[in-house]
């Protein structure tokens, strides 16, 4: 009975094992898949002799006779991947801008322009494009005007992927940087009931497809879209002594010029216990160093295409990625400056005069195109929150703004008012003592002196890449009178 049952199963363990082995060779089972990788991947050369699959879009279609060279990209790096077949594998839909998966052999390229290249059996069109009607043409470099016309479809290009990489990676090194000293990252609200920066500027949000009553609102106030993180950072900073923010900051301001933007993305810290502004100088100066430094690093290729072919001898210095790089001269210095030079300026340059972008880009070249702080704004051009020099006659504010080459402007910011009589005073005078209330609140209990800074992102995107065009350093423009996607 033993010696039977035994047998019994030894036939089922063949049977089964028997019909494992068809359906492995039926199926493919047992037939290892090649492996799937980045062009980025690819190109390192690590997986040379092995069986690859990779995916991405046609850059260039070249037939010969008995070959067929493709150049593929799929996003992750600028060079592309060099697919080598027989002409047999040539396809009419195989075109300029296709989207396709190759598989083949990776092997090492004969050739000094790559390291390596894919011998592919196989290419198949995933997504076919007419070249006809494609904006973008194989042998035509097209300038970032014409590009801009196509907001939907420029990140195909070389130069607007680039830009692309280089944004993700300055904006994971802002991250990193703010880690790495013990920042604790705040979401500031998106929606908020306060104007920061007292310009009036402002989106407001109401619901849609409701009628609005009279004098109701969503949220019992009017509600705006954000100017500043600012005032939400300093609640913070009640309780953690060093926070910031990353994130969409909105201004309804009516202008297409190059340096405006409605939605744009803002780098805000702000940190308490401290009473000088030379502690605010040194955070915006090492932010801008270490930011900068991690780019060049992580994106170096992409950095020069655009010192290449964008803006032609821009370069970002050595000396702009350590710090004590900059130079710090007073408003009052910089008004002086102004005034002693022979340049005919569009704006007056009297003291208490806000200094406009021509003002601020003489400043720069006048200090040897260095970045340049200004301190010690006229009290008068700050908003309330700025703390009060009390050094009449002039009367200024312990406020700074960061001047850096080709922008201006980059950074903005100040000591916050920690006095409570005189941040009391100052609100009562412009009528927002009720609305701020809850601010004054953050001075009666456990107040710290502290200050803070923000910076535009897309304007550090322009210093280090020399774009003139602040649209082009955005994945998505908003702007006056622009067509949203």
């Amino acid at each position: 009975m033993f010696n039977a049952a035994v047998k019994a199963v030894d036939v089922l363990f063949n049977v089964s094992l028997s019909r494992r082995i068809v359906l492995c060779s039926t199926r493919h089972y047992c037939k290892k898949s090649p492996k799937r990788l980045r062009v980025s991947e690819a190109l390192v050369g690590s997986d040379v002799g092995s069986n690859i699959t990779v995916q991405g879009w046609v850059r260039s279609v070249r037939s010969q006779k008995d070959n067929l060279f493709v150049h593929v990209n799929d996003g992750s790096c600028l060079q592309p991947l060099q697919i080598v077949a027989s002409s047999e594998l040539n396809d009419a839909l195989l075109t300029f801008g296709s989207a396709v998966e190759v598989t083949g052999c990776l092997k090492k390229s004969p050739s000094r322009k790559q390291p390596v290249e894919l011998l592919a059996d196989r290419i198949n069109v995933v997504g076919e494009c007419d070249t006809l009607d494609f904006p973008f043409k194989i042998k035509e470099r097209h300038g970032l005007e014409y590009v801009r016309q196509y907001p939907h479809m420029r990140c195909r290009t070389n130069v607007f992927s680039s830009l692309l990489r280089i944004r993700s990676a300055a904006s994971a090194a802002v991250h990193s940087h703010f880690t790495e000293r013990g920042f604790v990252q705040i979401h500031t609200p998106v929606i908020t009931s306060n104007d920061c920066e007292g310009a009036g500027e402002l989106f407001q949000v109401e619901p849609s497809g409701q009628t609005k009553e009279p004098d109701q609102n969503f949220f019992s106030v009017p509600a705006f879209l954000t100017v500043s993180g600012q005032l939400h950072l300093e609640v913070m900073s009640g309780a953690f002594s060093r926070v910031y923010t990353f994130g969409p900051t909105f201004r309804a301001e009516n202008s297409q010029s190059r340096r405006h933007l409605a939605e744009f993305y803002m780098v805000e810290a702000e940190l308490a216990f401290t009473q000088s502004l030379e502690d605010l100088t040194k955070v915006m100066e090492d932010m801008f160093s270490s930011v900068t430094k991690q780019v060049l690093d992580r994106c170096s290729e992409d950095v020069d295409l655009y010192h290449q072919r964008v803006s032609p001898g821009h370069r970002v210095g050595s000396s702009q990625v350590l710090p004590g790089f900059s130079m710090t001269i007073s408003y009052t210095e910089a008004i002086d400056i102004l005034n002693r030079s022979s340049h005919k300026f569009i704006f007056p340059t009297t003291w208490g005069c806000d200094l406009q972008t021509e003002h601020e880009k003489f400043l720069v070249k006048h200090c040897g195109d260095l970045p340049v702080f200004i301190t010690d704004y006229p009290y008068d051009l700050k908003p309330f929150y700025a703390r009060d020099n009390q050094d009449h006659p002039l009367h200024t504010a312990a406020a700074v703004d960061l001047l850096v080459p080709g922008v201006g402007e980059l950074c903005g910011g100040s000591l916050r008012e920690d006095r409570l009589d005189l941040l009391t005073a100052r609100l009562a005078q412009a009528g927002m003592e009720n609305t701020y209330d809850w601010y004054l609140d953050l001075r009666r209990f456990g107040s710290a002196p502290h200050g803070g800074f923000g910076m535009g992102f897309e304007r550090y995107l322009q210093c280090i890449l020399g774009v003139d065009n602040i649209k082009d350093v955005i994945p998505f423009p908003r702007f006056s009178h622009s067509c949203l996607l």
